[in-house]
């Protein structure tokens, strides 16, 4: 007996110390997720990797309760190289689970950006009956081929296809980053591909052998620079639900409305080879300096939901964050409106984004002078404003936030030109880059003499969203963690302020 009590205890004392290191881990584990999200400037709900460097979001799809998010990505620095497709995934699109590298550069080259599908039917053959995900991405090596991968584990684990490239080369330099979706009147895969300055469509029943069908852009669009990253859906207008139109986004790169790379769409018709419209004028997607190679999620049913690379290719790999560099917007529902016969892409924080929400202020009903200060005791990082103001006698109006001493983010309006507009020039650090501080505008028209505003504030960016999302304006910021100030200021006379919240935003990595 004493014998059997001995070994127990030995084996107790033998499993104790075997479970130091165990527990260990997990402290250091638990103490590396407070802090690794904590570093100056890191987004608190904006998506960004643990470290190194990330550009495009690619291959994002819906399937089996998982958003994916794929994305350029560099496993070895923080600035563009050995590009692979990062990968992380969500129940919400707000909290993401950071997943290994999916698929890494090799004999073809690197990675570049694509998109992914869900193979329902087995199209592909890759999948023995069942569905799957299938990745179609850009192989970058001597030249810009397009290939294939595919995944039976929820995208887990990927195998490239033996038969890549399933696109070679027809001679283009700049022959990349295909977007493709299942088009269901031609019962077909179709493929929206970047080529130069212009966008090539190409056709397939089974992933694997495609067909050239047609070509867009020689005397449409913005041309002041190399087009990329091409999306394309189907949208019915709002307010009509029998009109449905199709709209081609385009990404540019330099040229775009606030200097550098940005991105611009076109409203249309599209019969599965090809796309048409009869819009004269560029449409932006975004007037901000850093909203880029935005893309969609596939297989979303009704809902058209987005997001984009927040940064610009002027000052990109020179941002000053570390040990990560770059960030996501915040996913965007998208929709179509009409008025006076010109059609208008509709941008808004998805819905899932208002659970971040734990304290909420309201005023409401009251003139606002040029010596107010109805919001002295608000500070915070991360908030979300929410505000209807009237014009009466003001001429110009709008948001300080992020506000010190000697720096603040000026969200504003003029009331003489119509402008709404963002000034960065003092919102902390901006000499990292000649291009970087600057005040972007876009033209928007008070709605019954009402502008309506909505503005996410995070650690270091701002977006802003005019009269429900007809005008954005995506901007990154960098200033001090102490600066955290919150003005609604107005000049040269008075507005009434019909209706104001403000949102403290809790951290989606806590």
């Amino acid at each position: 007996m004493i014998m059997k009590t001995r070994s127990v205890l030995i084996c107790l004392l033998v499993a104790s110390f075997l479970l130091i290191p165990w527990r260990t881990g997990v402290l250091q584990a638990k103490k590396a997720n407070e802090t690794q999200y904590n570093e100056p400037y890191r987004p608190q709900y904006h998506f960004t990797p643990q470290k190194n460097w990330m550009n495009d979001p690619n291959g994002l799809v819906y399937y089996n309760g998982e958003y994916h998010l794929f994305y350029q990505y560099n496993p070895y620095g923080d600035k563009w190289g050995h590009m692979s497709w990062g990968h992380a995934v969500s129940k919400d699109l707000i909290h993401w689970e950071h997943l290994p590298v999916a698929l890494k550069e090799d004999e073809l080259g690197m990675i570049f950006s694509g998109s992914a599908v869900v193979d329902q039917h087995d199209t592909s053959g890759f999948f023995d009956g069942k569905s799957g995900m299938v990745a179609i991405y850009t192989s970058a090596g001597e030249t810009q081929q397009q290939s294939i991968a595919y995944s039976k584990d929820n995208g887990r684990t990927w195998h490239k296809y033996k038969g890549n490239p399933v696109i070679p080369n027809p001679g283009i330099k700049d022959f990349r980053d295909p977007k493709v979706f299942w088009h269901d009147k031609t019962d077909q895969w179709v493929m929206a591909l970047a080529a130069g300055d212009r966008i090539q469509f190409y056709t397939s029943k089974n992933l694997k052998n495609w067909s050239f069908a047609s070509e867009f852009g020689a005397n449409q669009g913005a041309h002041g620079g190399v087009w990329e990253c091409p999306e394309l859906f189907q949208l019915p207008v709002k307010g009509n639900p029998d009109e449905t139109k199709w709209v081609l986004q385009v990404d540019i790169n330099p040229g775009a409305v606030a200097g550098g790379s940005g991105g611009q769409y076109f409203v249309g018709e599209f019969d599965g080879k090809k796309f048409t419209t009869d819009q004269k004028d560029v449409q932006w997607v975004d007037y901000g300096k850093d909203f880029y190679a935005t893309q969609a999620w596939n297989n979303t049913g009704k809902r058209r939901i987005w997001l984009a690379w927040m940064n610009n290719w002027q000052y990109a790999q020179d941002i000053p964050t570390s040990p990560w560099r770059s960030a996501m917007s915040i996913p965007r529902e998208v929709s179509l409106t009409k008025r006076d016969g010109e059609y208008t892409l509709i941008q808004e924080p998805v819905r899932e984004f208002s659970q971040l929400r734990e304290d909420t202020r309201t005023w409401g009903n009251r003139m606002i002078t040029p010596k107010n200060h109805l919001l002295s005791d608000i500070k915070g990082e991360t908030l979300e404003i929410e505000a209807e103001i009237r014009l009466k006698t003001a001429k110009e109006f709008g948001f300080k936030v992020r506000k010190g001493s000697e720096e603040e983010t000026v969200i504003g309006y003029d009331t003489q030109t119509q402008k709404l507009f963002v000034d960065r020039t003092k919102s902390g650090e901006t000499d990292f880059s000649e291009h970087f501080p600057g005040i972007y505008e876009a033209k928007m028209e008070p709605v019954n003499h009402t502008v309506q505003l909505r503005i996410l504030v995070d650690r270091s960016s701002v977006e802003v969203f005019g009269n429900d999302g007809e005008t954005v304006l995506t901007n990154r910021i960098f200033p001090d963690l102490k600066n955290q100030g919150l003005e609604l200021f107005t000049e040269g006379g008075n507005v009434k302020l019909k209706k104001l919240k403000v949102h403290r935003l809790k951290s989606a990595w806590k």
